[in-house]
């Protein structure tokens, strides 16, 4: 195994497994010195706040973050309660990771996604001034509140510490993100190189406000395939990569993969995909994409994988297991068993 460092890092949780499952895992990470475990809201199938609540429930001192929740489906004055009664459960232990969601999935409920970089400024200086327990007056575009606050009567009525992390793909709110953010949640499925043009841009946003990209937390969502045997690792991958180049296009153009290797894999997926259309288009997903964009093989190949991410910026490698979930919380650990 490697002996650089990696002095950070967290456990990324989707809906592979029952919340109760999550909740051990959660426990674990906790244990073995991880930092802090974040749940994802993508798909219409598991919202982030239920998990967070329960893995809190369970813990002590871990962050719980959220990888990410969207910017347009909640009412600016639920979203800021929901974390203000997270915040309540565990107290300075919470993270607002927040993105600004993905087409053809808000399209499909309705969503019709338009200024995404103001929508989020608007956002994120509404929920500051409300978890500083101001009374705040907002007329925005897209948030207009009058004279609303955070009207606790019993229990805490001081300011909350909740970071805001943006997860931001493109270079319009990257830049941003350095400006207004207190981080940046960086995608996963990207290469390493990937990152490069992301430092660039989030210092240019924080020098905007006599910042650098130093002061800005760079925690990065990383898939993680653990295994003894290489080969078996990168099937383990392949089966998320092919649902995720297929539904996050975005995500594919960032991670240079070429289109059409994503328009043979779209051609067989339907919406939502079937275990059986994922297994069919997987022959498209080759082995060295794999490779180049996740952290897979044996468990000292993974530690060089996300040593690399680290070494072009990010801070926290949040590493979502594919496979042996305590495997992988092993090989990272920071704390003895």
């Amino acid at each position: 195994m490697s002996q650089i460092e990696i002095p950070r890092v967290a456990l990324y949780l989707q809906d592979a497994h029952p919340i109760r499952e999550g909740m051990t895992y959660a426990q674990y990470a906790e244990q073995r010195g991880f930092e802090a475990v974040w749940q994802a809201e993508s798909r219409l199938v598991r919202d982030a706040i239920v998990p967070m609540a329960a893995y809190a429930a369970v813990t002590h001192t871990i962050k719980i973050g959220s990888g990410v929740i969207n910017n347009w489906t909640r009412n600016i004055g639920l979203l800021a309660a929901t974390y203000l009664t997270l915040d309540d459960l565990a107290p300075n232990r919470i993270i607002c990771g927040i993105g600004a969601w993905w087409d053809p999935l808000a399209r499909n409920v309705g969503v019709t996604r338009r200024k995404p970089l103001q929508a989020m400024q608007e956002t994120i200086e509404v929920l500051r001034r409300l978890w500083a327990m101001e009374n705040v007056t907002y007329h925005g575009e897209f948030h207009y509140v009058d004279g609303i606050e955070l009207d606790v009567v019993h229990g805490r009525r001081e300011p909350r510490n909740i970071p805001i992390m943006i997860g931001a793909t493109g270079p319009k709110m990257m830049e941003m993100t350095g400006e207004i953010a207190d981080g940046a949640v960086l995608n996963y499925c990207v290469p390493p190189e990937y990152n490069d043009n992301a430092m660039e841009l989030l210092d240019r946003g924080a020098r905007k406000v006599g910042r650098t990209v130093e002061d800005i937390d760079r925690p990065q969502l990383i898939v993680c395939s653990v295994h003894e045997d290489r080969d078996e690792a990168i099937r383990g991958a392949k089966m998320l990569l092919t649902q995720y180049l297929a539904q996050q296009p975005h995500i594919a153009k960032a991670s240079g993969v070429k289109p059409a290797t994503v328009e043979k894999i779209q051609a067989i997926l339907g919406w939502p995909a079937t275990k059986e259309q994922i297994k069919k288009a997987m022959v498209y997903v080759p082995d060295e994409l794999v490779l180049h964009i996740t952290a897979t093989g044996t468990p000292a190949q993974a530690r060089e994988k996300v040593i690399e991410y680290i070494k072009r910026g990010a801070t926290c490698p949040i590493l979502y297991p594919l496979g042996d979930v305590k495997l992988m919380i092993d090989t990272f650990a920071t704390k003895p068993a």
